[in-house]
């Protein structure tokens, strides 16, 4: 036991170390686990001997993990998914499924394992996307919205298909017998799990909330109970453990969960690529490299095509496509995790396993990359996606069409997310005239409806910058999010010989540097403002509560 302990204490040091050199290379650290698992396993070093306490730490995690995904999907949220995402969604599963199977079987693969690691790369990388999105601050914007939309198809696709594949492993049994027998299983789950969350589950949880440590761990205990009921029940613990989430999903207490178990579900999938890496088989990992290298390209390349293709069709830009296309570029987590059942249900052998493996570790490395350097790779990349957008983009032009008031502007202000937005708005109770511009529809109509003028495009298009009253206002004010977008404003902007006041924000000391450089005049910073203001209003404050002058309104306490 004790050498046990020292073994897991050992895992975590090296997992560390490794992680803090992919975050140095810009990588998710689940890459560094798998690395550290293949260094310390039997292919390598063979020091660790804690197999079953790492797998079943490994199981604990998959458990939290699909738990999470249940959590994040609220009813409210599931019927608001638009019809782009439903068919984007649907569309690259599609096409990725059979494209895909094909290329496995010219590899050479039967066709059970064609279809397993066909399915398998059909799924992207929910955790990743949206941390990659969210630190470049493009979660809310439109293709970042859309992508949300398409991965929730998918993680609820990933689902269907490991309850699929467990029922199909329980016996001799017809596949009609089997989709029969399953078909019933889940009315009897659906209908128990309505009744829980219509009369049971609120008042549970309701108490439980009394105590943040005890509402974490009924969460655990209920996630993991509903997975191990859901294998017992022939669903797979998988899916039980999501639909254990998913129940609560609509309660009042869903983000403080979430909140709670996200650091657990980081630790515990820690041991589950780590364990994925110590199994490896080198010995047959030398013949999947060219095979590797096939379906990394079909998925580094096909997957945006058709994202792409899909939203082109469907009335959107090239720039929206392709950067929503690249959130599907890589394959997730969810993908080994499913070949790992395959194998322990007997259906496919560890060769999937070490294939699909390289094609994760490949996709998500490059993709990454990807992503980040998004817009520079659009500009780029730009004057041969045509073919994938309409002469009459409609679904971007309808809000296009919706033009504001064309009145001369005192400010225009590019970017209206919840910074530029408020500013804006602050503007105008100043009695300036104010036209904000944003490339996101649904952004343009809602402020649009609260009565302010706003145009919808992209500000670095010459045709926009065009019809705004460039002439007539005296200063220009950007709120965009990156510093790509802001150099393209800045050339739009001199192109069209503006000349008079410009400020842009930065999020960053670094991002402001970058702006000077780029010669902007005048760079906000509203982190560091939003502090000078606390720092002076709060001194003030002190100080008055020890002159005896203490006021309830010095400050409005809602800001």
């Amino acid at each position: 036991m004790q050498e046990h302990f020292s073994e897991l204490a050992l895992l975590l040091i090296i997992a560390t170390a490794a992680g803090a050199v992919a975050l140095r290379l810009r990588q998710p650290v689940l890459i560094a686990y798998i690395v550290v698992g293949i260094v310390v396993g039997p292919a390598v070093f063979g020091f660790v001997s804690a197999h079953d306490q790492i797998d079943l730490l490994a199981q604990m995690g998959i458990a939290v993990l699909l738990f999470l995904v249940g959590l994040k999907l609220d009813l409210a949220h599931v019927r608001h998914i638009g019809p782009v995402a439903l068919a984007t969604g649907l569309g690259q599963l599609g096409f990725t499924i059979v494209v895909g199977f094909g290329l496995v079987l010219l590899l050479g693969r039967t066709p059970l394992e064609a279809l397993y690691v066909s399915v398998a790369l059909t799924f992207s990388s929910t955790i990743i996307i949206v941390k990659l999105l969210s630190d470049k601050r493009e979660i809310d914007a439109l293709h970042g919205r859309i992508a949300v939309g398409f991965l929730i198809v998918q993680d609820l696709a990933v689902v269907l298909a490991m309850m699929v594949v467990s029922a199909l492993g329980g016996g001799g049994d017809s596949p009609t017998e089997v989709m029969v027998s399953l078909l019933w299983r889940v009315v009897l789950a659906a209908a128990a799990l309505y009744l829980l969350m219509r009369h049971v589950l609120p008042r549970a949880v309701a108490l439980m909330a009394r105590s943040q440590e005890l509402l974490m761990i009924f969460a655990i205990a209920w996630g993991v109970g509903l997975a191990a009921l859901g294998e017992w029940a022939g669903f797979s613990k998988e899916a039980g453990a999501f639909l254990a989430g998913f129940s609560l999903a609509s309660t009042s207490y869903r983000d403080a969960i979430s909140a709670r178990l996200t650091g657990i579900r980081d630790f515990l999938l820690l041991f589950f690529f780590i364990d994925l890496g110590a199994k490896l088989d080198f010995s047959v990992l030398g013949g999947e490299l060219w095979p590797a290298v096939v379906l990394s390209l079909f998925v580094l390349i096909g997957n945006p095509l058709i994202v792409m293709s899909i939203m082109g069709y469907m009335g959107y830009r090239k720039r929206t496509g392709f950067l929503a296309g690249l959130t599907v570029a890589q394959i997730s987590e969810f993908s080994i995790i499913f070949i790992a059942m395959g194998i322990s249900l007997g259906h496919v052998g560890t060769q999937a396993l070490g294939l699909v493996t390289l094609v994760g570790v490949t996709t998500i490395a490059v993709s990454t990359y990807m992503i980040i350097y998004s817009h520079p790779l659009y500009e780029r990349l730009a004057p041969w996606l045509g073919l994938f957008e309409r002469r009459n983009p409609q679904r971007e032009l309808a809000a296009e069409q919706e033009v504001g008031s064309t009145r001369p502007a005192d400010v225009i202000v590019f970017g209206l997310g919840r910074y530029g937005g408020r500013l804006a708005q602050g503007l105008e109770a100043a009695g300036l005239a104010v036209v904000g511009v944003d490339f996101d529809p649904e952004s343009a109509r809602a402020w649009r409806g609260k009565g302010l003028a706003v145009r919808y495009g992209d500000a670095t298009e010459a045709e926009l910058l065009e019809s705004l009253p460039l002439a007539s206002c005296a200063w220009v004010v950007s709120t965009l999010p990156d510093i790509a977008s802001n150099r393209g404003l800045l050339q739009a902007l001199r192109s069209h010989h503006y000349s008079r006041e410009l400020a842009i924000v930065a999020r960053a000391d670094e991002d402001g540097l970058t702006l000077k450089r780029l010669g902007v005049p005048m760079v906000i910073y509203p982190m560091h403002n939003a502090v000078d203001f606390a720092v002076e209003t709060l001194a003030g404050m002190i100080r008055r509560s020890r002159e005896g002058s203490w006021s309830d309104d010095a400050v409005d306490r809602k800001d």
